[in-house]
């Protein structure tokens, strides 16, 4: 509460009023009541972004009338916005698995002269035109949108007990469709979830390092595990970015010929 200062003589008294509020953090409540009251919701170093992410979700949630399809449809704009930097990097990223193989040939010959190694596979990459870093920076460039909208759904209580489709009653709770096993919520939303890192895995090129291959393939299984404890709107959010990555790059790989 903000008030002007107040000056209080001795033997003199006075009395301030204040309102007070209770309830939940609802944004389009808190706006309503007191101007400036809806910045108690915190969404972190990234407000500025979560902010207009929030009024967009709340918009889709308007027209839709359900918080999980709303989700869906959020992660489809946001899709649709980020179309051209995504292309760039699944055919950066298809062009490094294109030419794999010929980089796994050379390391095998070259294993026992390092420095030869590396000359090779610059000089590989050059022929070939590709930037071993070409798929890292458009992504790059996403990350702090979808960490925004990672805090949206962390904070937005609004999503308290709101169903989305048949077993997922509460999008704001773990996904327990297949019951809770020594602890751990077992849904389905996080082993589909796992499945697509997986496959994303699979349509990423892999490192020639043998080390770097084996961590790639363990890092989804390894965050996988975290999923199970997430919210289930969370989980729909990112297993829904998944889905329509998978078929923008599983497109691109097909056109670069990556998938014979």
């Amino acid at each position: 509460m903000k008030t002007t200062p107040l000056e209080i003589k001795t033997k003199q008294s006075k009395a301030l009023e204040a309102k007070l509020f209770v309830g939940p953090q609802e944004e389009k409540i808190l706006e309503s009541t007191y101007p400036g009251l809806e910045f108690v919701k915190d969404y972190g170093w990234l407000t500025i972004l979560s902010k207009p992410l929030y009024w967009l979700l709340y918009e889709l949630y308007r027209i839709i009338g359900n918080w999980g399809w709303a989700i869906v449809a959020l992660v489809v704009v946001l899709k649709i916005a980020f179309y051209w930097l995504n292309s760039q990097a699944y055919k950066s990223m298809g062009k490094m698995k294109a030419i794999n193989p010929k980089i796994m040939e050379m390391r095998e010959k070259l294993k026992d002269n390092p420095q030869l190694m590396q000359t090779e596979m610059m000089k590989i990459y050059r022929e070939e035109k590709v930037n071993p870093l070409g798929g890292c920076l458009p992504i790059a460039v996403q990350m702090p949108f979808f960490i925004a909208l990672y805090w949206v759904l962390l904070s937005s209580v609004e999503m308290r007990n709101a169903p989305w489709i048949g077993w997922v009653h509460d999008l704001s709770a773990p996904d327990t469709a297949f019951g809770v096993w020594f602890g751990v919520p077992i849904g389905l939303l996080p082993i589909l979830m796992t499945a697509t890192s997986v496959f994303q895995t699979w349509l990423n090129p892999t490192p020639p390092d043998p080390i770097q291959a084996k961590m790639m393939w363990f890092m989804p299984l390894a965050f996988s595990v975290m999923f199970f404890f997430f919210p289930a709107g969370l989980v729909l959010y990112w297993l829904s970015n998944n889905i329509l990555s998978i078929a923008q790059q599983w497109m691109i790989n097909k056109q670069l010929g990556v998938m014979k």
